[in-house]
């Protein structure tokens, strides 16, 4: 049997070199597209690393009036263990009903705006306006709510459990349909009939009128505002530019009340990537934002293996093990990098071996001045050589 014709353009398991094959059995030839370097994993690639990939189109989704979610836990991908995702969107009106979580809740607004509030263990009350490329962070057990404003709005929010399901929160409407009348009318102070028309199961997302101003809906508590804002603006914030793109890092170092979940927002042009380089710390939760990127993880004893990625994908990259990320596309990268942690901290291959004697590099690794004397000292996150990089 003979390859079919080249001028196809359907994309097949073989090598320039020979191995491999045709594939000329059943097959879905629009996610070999999107998969390039798993349908033809590079010669590097070696071992049996799990999935290190799901993408939010495959994931379940939750319709209500009012907005739509669907989640990324442990049960769409199972190595990861320290994160997990929501994609939501409101309507305009649409509210996330007033609830709260046994884990911390971290969010970045991907597009439109929405109204949060909250209030504390204190009694100390908080509301704010929230737009593209802002975030929100609620530590465990804290109540909130979430409303679209007059455009609506989509956001990831971002747990710091694996195991997290949205699905699975704890909500006002859920309690009061599953707590006696007359405990509620003994609680309240009020007739059991002020509870006659609550609902009858959680209501999780429902459409409500758009808010008003701000000032509005303020409400003054005897208590003060949290003395700790629950929101930053990541886009406000000055990034750190290096050849190629930019990273802006937020943790509690510049978000203080974000004890648990630390993160960047990175940018790659097209030609560039984030340098090869691990992170000490704990694993790595990704969202791709836009574009197209490849990357390749390192885990030792000869173990690597390469996934391709895109908008509303989800990455993992497991504790201190070696990766990088190259744009393959035409257009910019935008990805968010996630931990566990209260600290973003990575460790640079480049940078380490520049501040390693280089003769021991050189012994090391068998290379020579034309390499040792292109080393860094100082650390780009991001990095693009002229004539050099990933060729589309």
């Amino acid at each position: 049997m003979n390859p079919p014709d080249k001028g196809n353009q359907i994309p097949q398991p073989m090598r320039r070199d020979g191995t491999g094959w045709v594939d000329l059995g059943p097959r879905n030839v629009m996610r070999d597209r999107q998969n390039p370097n798993m349908l033809v994993p590079p010669v590097t690639d070696a071992g049996l690393l799990p999935n290190l990939k799901f993408s939010f189109s495959d994931a379940f989704m939750t319709l209500n009036h009012g907005g739509w979610s669907r989640e990324v836990t442990i049960r769409e991908l199972p190595i990861a263990t320290t994160l997990a995702g929501v994609n939501m969107s409101l309507t305009p009106g649409g509210v996330r009903e007033l609830h709260w979580h046994q884990q911390a809740e971290w969010a970045y607004m991907l597009l439109g705006r929405a109204r949060i509030t909250s209030v504390d263990q204190r009694g100390r009350n908080f509301i704010a306006d929230i737009g593209k490329g802002d975030l929100w962070y609620f530590p465990p057990g804290i109540p909130h709510s979430i409303q679209g404003l007059e455009e609506g709005c989509e956001f990831l929010l971002v747990f710091d459990d694996g195991h997290f399901s949205d699905l699975n929160t704890l909500s006002i409407s859920d309690w009061f349909t599953h707590t006696p009348k007359d405990v509620l009318s003994a609680n309240f102070g009020v007739p059991e009939s002020a509870f006659a028309d609550i609902p009858f199961e959680q209501v999780y997302i429902y459409q409500d009128e758009i808010p008003g101003s701000i000032e509005e809906d303020e409400v003054e508590s005897p208590y003060g505002t949290v003395p700790l804002p629950f929101t930053h603006r990541l886009l406000a914030q000055r990034p750190l530019i290096t050849p190629g793109g930019s990273v802006r890092i937020v943790d509690s170092r510049n978000f203080p009340i974000s004890k648990t979940i630390a993160a960047a927002l990175v940018e790659l042009r097209p030609g560039a990537m984030r340098e090869l380089h691990w992170h000490p710390n704990n694993d790595e939760w990704q969202y791709y934002i836009s574009g197209q990127a490849r990357m390749t993880v390192f885990t030792g004893n000869g173990n690597a293996r390469t996934f391709d990625y895109q908008a509303g994908d989800v990455g993992y990259v497991p504790f201190a093990t070696g990766h990088y990320i190259q744009n393959t596309g035409t257009e910019t990268v935008w990805f968010l990098e996630m931990f566990k942690s209260d600290r973003f901290v990575d460790v640079s291959l480049n940078q380490w071996m520049a501040l390693t004697p280089h003769e021991l590099v050189a012994s090391n690794l068998c290379v020579g001045p034309e390499l040792l004397d292109a080393l860094r000292k100082d650390k780009w996150p991001v990095v693009k050589y002229p004539g050099y990089g990933y060729v589309p």
